[in-house]
């Protein structure tokens, strides 16, 4: 009796959620004394225009989410492709909110989400995040220094249930973005903390 060889079928493959950089740019800086955005960075050009360079070698569409005019003049000069500039309204409660407007705007995406305040950041951190979310697509992807995560640089899926939670969260008054990764599941992406210094005050500088 002859042994039968079955194929088995393949099963069809759901394409990733497409992935967009967002940029926030809504702080109001109260620790630095002066717009952080606008400060020159090493590299020329601002903070902000050295961010939205990093993001824009992704080749993906960007939104840059601040509530300050100047900063959308600035990004407009640019001339980026695939530029989006959305002025966030009050009230301004930091990121989690800020987050969930994201998601509410631009449901079933990838949000590779970057803070305007990292002026170390190199695409080295940004690969290895869209890198690590590829490999899950679902799932919260956010960067880690060795000692603590850096919850305003990852990856955020706007999937129905991420985004349910989000929402959930926001109605309860919650304004911490770490507390709510605190009771998600999410996945820490290793850096070298140098990479990932978040700067608040002069003396940082």
């Amino acid at each position: 009796m002859g042994i039968r060889c079955y194929r088995l079928p393949v099963p069809e493959q759901q394409p990733s959620a497409p992935l967009r950089c967002c940029l926030l740019s809504g702080g109001a800086s109260l620790r630095m004394g002066s717009d952080k955005a606008l400060l020159p960075h090493r590299e020329g050009g601002t903070w902000l225009e050295r961010t939205l360079r990093l993001l824009a070698a992704q080749r993906q569409p960007i939104t840059l989410l601040s509530r300050w005019p100047e900063h959308g003049r600035l990004a407009q000069a640019m001339n980026l492709p695939a530029l989006e500039i959305l002025t966030e309204p009050p009230p301004w409660e930091g990121p989690l909110l800020a987050l969930h407007r994201l998601m509410e705007r631009h449901p079933q995406q990838r949000l590779l989400v970057c803070p305007v305040d990292m002026p170390h950041l190199q695409p080295v951190v940004l690969n290895g995040l869209v890198a690590a979310a590829a490999e899950e697509p679902k799932q919260i992807h956010v960067a880690h220094d060795g000692q603590r995560r850096q919850p305003l640089l990852g990856v955020y899926p706007s999937l129905a249930g991420l985004a349910d939670s989000l929402a959930s969260c926001i109605q309860r008054g919650e304004r911490r973005l770490q507390s709510w990764l605190d009771n998600i599941p999410c996945s820490d992406v290793p850096f070298t903390a140098d990479l990932l210094h978040n700067i608040n005050r002069p003396d940082q500088l």
